[in-house]
Order: C-alpha cells, then sequence, then structure tokens
C-alpha cells in the first residue's frame, strides 16, 4: 500500500467514525478530555513519557479522562478513588483486557492467563497458579532455591568487591530473578549466574519487553494490523517461537526423564504435568507451554526494575540507607545474607520496598482492560470497546493522597497498615481484584531478601566516585519502567 493510499483510507475511516462519534456523544456523555485533531485523534499528547504526560493532563481535566488515541477511545484513570470504582466496585464490568497487537504474535492471547477473558479456562489456569505455583505451601517449599539464588547473588557482589569494579544492579538482579524462576519450574538455572556467558535467553526476555514496549501504530489505527508497517509483531512471533521452543524442549526432556522411576523433582513442572494427565480440560500442553512464556516475561523484568530502584534511592538517600542497614545489624547481624523468615522482623526494610513500589512502580499502566458493553462510572459513560488505563505511577505520586509525594520516604509507612495486595487503592503496583498480578506472593517475598541482604553485605559507592546526589533518575518508559541509565555501583567489603 503506498502512501497515498494510506492517507485516503485514513481520511475515509476519520470520516466514518468521526460521525459515529458525533452521533453517540449526542446520547451518551462522555468523560472529559482534551479536544482531539483530526485522524491522529489526541496521540500528540503522549510524548515519550505517557504516565508523565497523561499524569499532567489528569490534571486539567480530572482523574477519569477520555482521549482519543488514533481510532481508540481511551479511558485514563489517575486517581486511588476512580480506581476503586473501576477495579473493585465495577471490577466484572472492566475485567476484560486489551491485548496490544504485539503480544498477538503466535497468537498468545488464545492461551495466556493474562489476556484470556473471565470465563472457565482463564479460571482454571488462574487456580493452577494461586494453588501449584504461588500458594504458601508451594511457595514455602521452594524457600531453599530462593536463598541459594541470593547467595549466588551476593557471591557475584562479592567477586565485584574484591577487583573494585562496578556491579550493574539491575542485570545481576535480573539474572538472579530469571534463575529463581527457572529453578522453581525446571529445576535448572536458565543463565550463569557468575557472569554474562551463556547470555541468549536473558536477552530474548528483554527483547521483548522492548518489543511490547514500543509505540505500536496498529494500536491505535487497527485497519494497520495485517501490514504491521513496524514489524513489530513479526519480530515478536521470533522471540516467542524461540522461548516456545525451549519449552517445549525441557518439557519433551522432562516427559523422557519421567519415564524413569529413579527420577523425582517435584517442581512446578512436574505438578503441571500431573495436572495435565489427570485433568487435561483443566491445562494442556500448549498451556503449559504460554504459561511458562508468561511466568518469565512478567516475572523477570519487574523484580530486577523494582530492586534496581530500591538500590537507586538508598544509595541517593544515605541517611535512608544508614537507617536500613542499622535495622539489619541490629535484627539479623551485620554481613549476613537475611532469610526470609527475617523480613517479618524489619519493618524499615519492607517500608522501603513499599516507598519504591509507590514511587516507581515496576509497570507504569496496569494492563489495559476494556469493556464489553457501555458502562456508567460516575455519571459518565465509558463507551463499548474503550480501553482503559489505570495510571499507578500517577496515583503513587498524587498530591491529595499521599504528603510530599515526590520525596523517598520509607517512614510514611512506619504508621500505617497500607498495604500493595490490592486492598489500598492509593498503592496498586500489582493492581486489584480479579485481575490483580498472581506473582504477588512471590514478589513480595523476593525483593525484601534480595535489597535486604545486598544492603548488609556491603557498602554501596557509585561508579567513578560520582557523589549520590548526582544520580540520575530519569525513567525509560515501556511495559515497564526501567532507569534511563543503569545503576553502575561499586560494593565495599564491610
Amino acid at each position: 500500500m503506498d502512501f497515498i493510499s494510506i492517507v485516503l483510507v485514513l481520511l475515509s475511516a476519520f470520516t466514518l467514525f468521526h460521525g459515529y462519534r458525533i452521533l453517540y456523544t449526542r446520547v451518551k456523555k462522555f468523560p472529559p478530555g482534551p479536544t482531539p485533531l483530526p485522524i491522529i485523534g489526541n496521540l500528540h499528547l503522549l510524548g515519550d513519557q505517557p504516565h508523565k504526560s497523561l499524569a499532567k493532563l489528569a490534571k486539567t481535566h480530572g482523574p477519569l479522562m477520555c482521549l482519543r488515541l488514533g481510532f481508540i477511545n481511551t479511558v485514563i484513570i489517575s486517581s486511588s478513588a476512580m480506581a476503586k470504582e473501576v477495579l473493585q466496585k465495577q471490577d466484572l464490568a472492566f475485567s476484560s483486557r486489551s491485548a496490544p497487537n504485539a503480544v498477538h504474535a503466535c497468537d498468545q492471547p488464545k492461551y495466556s492467563v493474562v489476556w484470556l477473558p473471565v470465563a472457565l479456562r482463564w479460571r482454571s489456569l488462574r487456580k493452577v497458579l494461586n494453588s501449584n505455583i504461588f500458594s504458601g505451601r508451594r511457595l514455602d517449599g521452594s524457600q531453599h532455591l530462593r536463598s541459594r539464588k541470593v547467595q549466588e547473588l551476593i557471591a557475584y557482589c562479592g567477586k565485584s568487591s574484591q577487583a573494585g569494579e562496578a556491579v550493574d544492579v539491575g542485570r545481576a538482579a535480573f539474572r538472579t530473578s530469571l534463575n529463581l524462576l527457572s529453578n522453581t519450574i525446571f529445576s535448572m538455572d536458565l543463565t550463569d549466574p557468575f557472569s554474562d556467558s551463556g547470555k541468549e535467553f536473558r536477552d530474548l526476555v528483554w527483547n521483548i519487553m522492548v518489543e511490547a514496549g514500543k509505540t505500536n501504530l496498529v494500536d491505535y489505527f487497527p485497519f494497520l494490523e495485517k501490514i504491521d508497517p513496524q514489524g513489530i509483531r513479526r519480530r515478536m512471533t521470533i522471540h516467542f517461537g524461540k522461548m516456545i521452543e525451549l519449552f517445549n524442549g525441557l518439557i519433551n526432556e522432562r516427559l523422557e526423564k519421567g519415564k524413569s522411576k529413579d527420577i523425582e523433582t517435584n517442581d512446578v513442572l512436574d505438578v503441571l504435568l500431573t495436572t495435565s494427565k489427570e485433568n487435561p480440560e483443566e491445562i494442556d500442553r500448549s498451556h503449559i507451554e504460554r504459561l511458562c512464556l508468561d511466568l518469565f516475561v512478567a516475572g523477570t523484568d519487574t523484580t530486577s526494575n523494582t530492586l534496581e530502584w530500591a538500590m537507586t534511592e538508598a544509595i541517593r538517600n544515605p541517611e535512608t540507607m544508614k537507617r536500613a542497614k542499622s535495622e539489619l545489624e541490629e535484627i539479623v547481624g551485620k554481613g549476613k545474607i537475611i532469610g526470609e523468615e527475617d523480613v517479618q522482623r524489619l519493618p524499615y526494610l519492607r517500608c522501603m520496598v513499599k516507598e519504591t513500589l509507590r514511587i516507581h512502580p515496576p509497570v507504569p499502566f496496569l494492563i489495559p482492560r476494556k469493556v464489553e458493553e457501555d458502562v456508567e462510572v460516575r455519571g459518565y459513560t465509558v463507551p463499548k470497546n474503550c480501553r482503559v488505563l489505570v495510571n499507578a505511577w500517577a496515583i503513587g505520586r498524587d498530591a491529595d493522597a499521599w504528603k510530599n509525594p515526590l520525596e523517598f520516604k520509607p517512614e510514611r509507612f512506619l504508621e500505617s497498615d497500607m498495604d500493595v495486595r490490592g486492598r489500598d487503592f492509593e498503592l496498586i503496583p500489582f493492581g486489584a481484584g480479579r485481575r490483580i498480578c498472581p506473582g504477588l506472593p512471590l514478589a513480595i517475598r523476593m525483593v525484601p531478601v534480595m535489597l535486604g541482604s545486598l544492603l548488609n553485605s556491603f557498602d554501596w559507592k557509585l561508579e567513578g566516585g560520582s557523589p549520590p546526589e548526582e544520580l540520575d533518575m530519569e525513567e525509560k518508559f515501556g511495559i515497564t519502567l526501567q532507569k534511563a541509565l543503569p545503576l553502575r555501583a561499586v560494593p565495599v567489603h564491610l
């Protein structure tokens, strides 16, 4: 399709869409929002930091705001009260998800618990996740695996300390998170915990996050789907295909080993294969492969980003670092790796994690929702097929909900029972309602242990001797909210 043809198609589609929208809004009252331009709508207002630009727009148009992004009506939620309305009070009406075109690669939404509609198959897969992977019993049983991975992280930092070399905290945390998951699921490492050798799988996960985080014209102009003008879905198909092929090989290998009565691993893969054999209607081979894909994509980058931001804030705020290290020394003992059982005795450490999740949520927008029918919210109509974005970044920095919201101040949680489990809508980094992130129980075990062990095992200084106040705090927008410049810090033995 040449350029002139594309323009003509765009103009025709815009004319039809705009005429329908005018007719529709005479009857229905949309939430307020900025006036859209022809064809592009409000796309020009997003910029390269949409979480920030939409938070700024919400100050003018309100916490329930409607934009037209290309040809797609999109409602933005920017306050805890509105988040509670859509994620709790009208949870079912807003429970469907709008899958970006990139993740349609390999028909992922047809199998993925992340994207499936709330129906029988989705309930079966959530049951498998909640009962067999993220239940308290299962997590207690795999605690030794997590402990070993944290020990390897500290050993890696120890080698860097001896050499006087800086650690790329995000990359080291990513390897730890990746191997934690791979040991939990497959009883094996998928990347070398002590170096960047054998990093193909890690890079594959990162490439998926990069492609999924790119602005994709198809998401705003659906008629471009067959063209895939930026090649995003095409590249994603390659990345997904490689991961599915890897998981397929690991499953085949396990099935072959399973024929031997002497081999018993009893990891997540064994549980999934047993469940599939006993009840194929609950989960089949394809769903096992796609569940692994979901877990690795969603469970690695988010954890490593959170740890990197937490370490960044600790180094940038010496008083915070001092107080955390003092608590660790008193409760656990100076220089020791902490265990999961220690976390409940470390209130300030827990507050540090909450404050990091408030000001640096792993995903700036919760996974997009959509409504299947018109839904009324606070006197406004959210129209059928409308995409709904909850701006978790804006909610965590809302001055109406938080005193001095831009300050990193863990103390704000010491006298508060506010938590991240979806009950307190001022703090929803993992979402809320029936679509809350199923990996939350693992994340809230893992991050404090990794953070506490790094702080308790070493002192930290920035590479090149830069002062903490000069630390770059810029964000790189994507599916996850990464640090624009990776944190490189030198661990110093105590």
